[in-house]
């Protein structure tokens, strides 16, 4: 039985394929996270520009995610096209990708970092002031946790400097987009199932960051063997897992709560970058890590 969704954050009617319980949301959701999390490991491992990580990461994915659709497809006799929800969450996430990738060019990686992680703010503003939802106090309580909790994930590496403004609106700007996917997202599952609405929506995604990389990079194809994994472990292990997990847990949870758990994704890059790369972890940063946790936790569907 699917569970209903919470009232302080209404989501659209469940998409028309076999529900997922509100258990198995909530393991598709913390797997997304994870998966998603690991993704600055793989940037950072890749030997192309970072427009061009993008686009490998979008279109490697596609043809995991056609299986996929494939499979969910099977005997039903409506499978949609796109639709104008399906192809802005293609928009919105290849402006995500964009943002975020200038932001690392433009700032520091802890700024460039807690600045996309304001989505969930986007997302209660847009739900609030656009779909007239009703926001708890526990999911501003629990915001407020994860925000704090990402600041002392960073620490001493966040900092304000006159030079990287620009950076830094780059950053705010991944939020924006990041957030405004969230409710694409939301509004594509009233018609789609979850492998159908990210297949089409990772088909617009690639074309225009292939645009972007194009125009922007020096060069697409990766030159290693690490370079061509790195590549493909974006698409497999964070665009169709990640990206897919996500869209799956976006049929049943609400969007408000699902944007939070994203924070994990900073708990889980931390963590990777300290068994993979080996950056320290601080009593400060394990502090952030339990304060994230914590916040979600408050602002759990009741």
């Amino acid at each position: 039985m699917t569970a209903s969704p919470s009232p302080s954050d209404p989501v659209a009617p469940a998409a028309p394929v076999v529900p997922v319980s509100r258990a198995g949301a909530y393991l598709a959701l913390a797997a997304g996270a994870i998966a998603l999390g690991i993704s600055p490991v793989f940037v950072r491992l890749a030997d192309v520009g970072p427009f061009a990580s993008a686009f490998w990461r979008a279109l490697l994915a596609l043809p995991v995610l056609f299986l996929w659709m494939r499979i969910e497809d099977r005997g039903r006799p409506d499978r949609p096209g796109p639709t104008l929800a399906v192809g802005l969450a293609g928009l919105f996430f290849a402006g995500d990708l964009f943002f975020w990738h200038l932001s690392i060019l433009n700032t520091t990686i802890a700024n460039s970092t807690f600045l996309a992680t304001t989505a969930p703010v986007w997302v209660i503003l847009v739900a609030w002031l656009w779909f007239r939802d009703r926001i708890s106090g526990s999911t501003v309580a629990g915001l407020a946790l994860c925000l704090a909790g990402g600041a002392a994930l960073l620490g001493d590496s966040l900092q304000v400097d006159r030079s990287r403004l620009l950076g830094d609106a780059y950053g705010l700007a991944t939020g924006v987009f990041f957030g405004l996917y969230f409710h694409a997202v939301r509004a594509g599952r009233a018609t789609h199932g979850a492998a159908r609405l990210t297949f089409q929506s990772s088909a617009v995604t690639a074309a225009v960051l292939f645009v972007i990389a194009v125009a922007l990079e020096p060069r697409i194809l990766p030159q290693t063997t690490q370079g061509w994994l790195a590549v493909l472990a974006l698409g497999m292990l964070t665009h169709a897992a990640g990206q897919g997990l996500l869209s799956v847990a976006l049929g049943t949870l609400p969007t408000i709560f699902s944007s939070l758990v994203i924070f994990l994704e900073a708990v889980i890059a931390a963590v990777f970058a300290w068994a993979v790369l080996g950056e320290a972890l601080t009593l400060t940063q394990v502090a952030g890590g339990a304060s994230i946790m914590l916040g979600i936790w408050v602002a759990r569907p009741r």
